[in-house]
């Protein structure tokens, strides 16, 4: 089964619209071409446009036609179509294999695949099979990939905003005016909290994969507590980045996992998320015990547990818990105490105490 398609490059004259604009057609969507584009958005794969076309023209006459929100990167202008391809592949950090191309004209694809041999290119007139096809439509889509173009303009602009700005980075994040929001997930969130034990590393504190079914039975444990972190901010949203599997026993509470995307790394989050959770701790006076088993890839992790004052030292009362300290890892321990609001971004996040076991 082929890699699912993470970007689709449209070309525009007699591709994307018929006619051509440059020599004064009254270009519109080629039949089925709208839908399409909106289907394939709703999918969580990107599009974007290289064209040989005037770029104030031709980006225009897409914003007149209501389509120009949904193309991220575009590359308008002169240069070989292969340049535009791997620009916006190079961009948007993604394998060329994940990208598509689709162009009426043979040259043009012939171009593309000679310089550019993974990416799959299409001709204008397969534009209305391409829905159906197996690399259009992932196996899941996610809360989050329906919003992917979105979040993936909000980071666009998030980026210029950071390279424009001068001065400490605190000051910057602050000026972000960052919420974070914590909840108990939904059924319907679990495929992303389960995308989440598998693609984060350098902020995953055991590497362990949750699948599926482990989260829902996790989600009718009363014992345990499966909670998804999003972040947004001034710019748009973050999206689900982040995940905490806790299990709220009588002598400790035993922190099983947690996982933040790299993308939140620079706004702390890892650190408002335990700040947050010492804090609950405390205020019901129990302890908390983190697993946390070292890989090559996660020491951002074990710095952000030691900083929150997690130790190797073990409380005699929580010792005999079962769990990764037996298993090749380590078992991290912390006597909570009450905790400071985080002044670098807003928090939305529930009362543990609220779902505890009697």
């Amino acid at each position: 089964m082929s890699e699912t398609v993470k970007c689709l490059v449209w070309d525009l004259d007699n591709t994307l619209w018929q006619g051509t604009l440059s020599e004064g057609d009254d270009v519109q969507p080629a039949p089925g071409v709208r839908e399409l584009v909106e289907s394939l958005d709703a999918r969580g794969i990107l599009q974007s446009v290289a064209s040989k076309n005037d770029h104030d023209q031709a980006w225009a006459r897409l914003e007149e036609l209501g389509l120009a929100r949904y193309f991220v990167l575009p590359q308008i202008g002169w240069w070989p179509k292969s340049e535009s391809v791997r620009a916006i592949a190079d961009d948007l950090k993604f394998a060329h294999g994940t990208i598509a191309f689709v162009d009426d004209q043979p040259a043009e694809r012939a171009e593309v695949a000679f310089h550019l041999p993974q990416v799959r290119c299409y001709p204008a007139e397969q534009v209305a099979e391409l829905a159906g096809l197996g690399e259009f439509t992932p196996a899941t889509v996610t809360e989050d990939a329906k919003r992917r173009r979105e979040m993936y303009q909000a980071g666009f602009q998030r980026a210029a905003a950071r390279t424009g700005h001068t001065g400490p980075d605190e000051d910057f994040v602050r000026s972000l005016s960052l919420v974070m929001r914590i909840e108990h997930a939904a059924e319907e969130q679990l495929a992303r909290v389960e995308e989440l034990t598998l693609r984060t590393s350098q902020m995953n504190a055991t590497g362990v994969h949750y699948s599926g079914a482990d989260l829902l039975a996790l989600l009718d444990d009363p014992a345990h507590q499966v909670l998804v972190v999003s972040m947004s901010d001034r710019f748009g949203p973050h999206g689900a980045v982040g995940v905490v599997l806790l299990e709220t026993g009588n002598r400790a509470w035993h922190l099983k996992l947690l996982a933040t995307s790299c993308r939140v790394v620079s706004f702390g989050a890892g650190a408002a998320i335990l700040r947050w959770l010492t804090d609950q701790a405390a205020r019901v006076g129990t302890h908390l015990v983190a697993d946390f088993r070292r890989t090559d890839r996660n020491r951002m992790m074990e710095i952000a547990y030691r900083f929150s004052g997690f130790t190797d030292d073990m409380c005699p009362c929580v010792a005999m818990l079962p769990g990764v300290g037996t298993q090749g890892g380590e078992r991290l321990h912390l006597v909570p105490t009450r905790q400071q609001a985080s002044t670098m971004m807003e928090l939305v996040a529930p009362n543990l105490a609220d779902r505890l076991v009697s």
